[in-house]
């Protein structure tokens, strides 16, 4: 059998998941994007209110090679409050956050203020000037616990008000489009 592999630009609002067993309110599912193949798996996840770049496969190898701590993962987050070159070192040095009800001390990595990235607009509002000035920063990690980057930048006082995955390994996610599905032959 030949195992297909995609990069999708997740939207906001959108499980990175195909079946759910919710009962209330449908969320919005990855296999309303595209008509993937049976037994297609995300590789990591993105929660329903990040958006960006997230593979999918068929492929299980190819999902645990990637989930490695050998690939990099990096995030542009706009965060509450205008990022500090402390809190910085701290997100580059590791920070304690909590996984699983434990504490754990999240591995070294990089982060560094951006300049406002050219986003199209959420569409769902986040808020506006009049709750206080936003920042954004780049993190950069290898690892990938529940929500870690937003429990990284609430540990050093920055919450996380949007979260876009931008880059996998070397695969970045440019210029797509939100909702867009590419099939390719690999992923490494």
């Amino acid at each position: 059998m030949k195992h297909r592999h995609f990069i999708i630009h997740k939207p906001y609002g959108f499980l990175s998941q195909f079946i759910t067993n919710q009962t209330k309110r449908k969320k919005k599912m990855l296999g309303e994007l595209f008509d993937f193949p049976e037994k297609t798996m995300a590789i990591g996840r993105l929660d329903v209110a990040s958006e960006g770049l997230l593979f999918l496969t068929t492929d299980g190898k190819v999902s645990a090679a990637i989930r490695s701590k050998k690939v990099e993962k990096e995030y542009y987050v706009q965060v509450d409050g205008i990022i500090t070159p402390e809190a910085l070192e701290k997100l580059q040095k590791g920070v304690e956050i909590g996984v699983d009800g434990q504490k754990y001390t999240t591995l070294p990595g990089k982060a560094f203020a951006l300049k406002m990235p050219n986003f199209p607009n959420r569409t769902q509002k986040i808020r506006d000037q009049r709750h206080g000035p936003t920042s954004w920063v780049a993190i950069v990690i290898t690892e990938g616990k529940f929500r870690q980057v937003r429990k990284m930048t609430a540990a050093v006082g920055f919450p996380t008000l949007r979260l876009i995955r931008v880059r996998i390994g070397n695969i970045l996610l440019n210029d797509m489009k939100s909702g867009a599905v590419i099939e390719t032959e690999t992923l490494l």
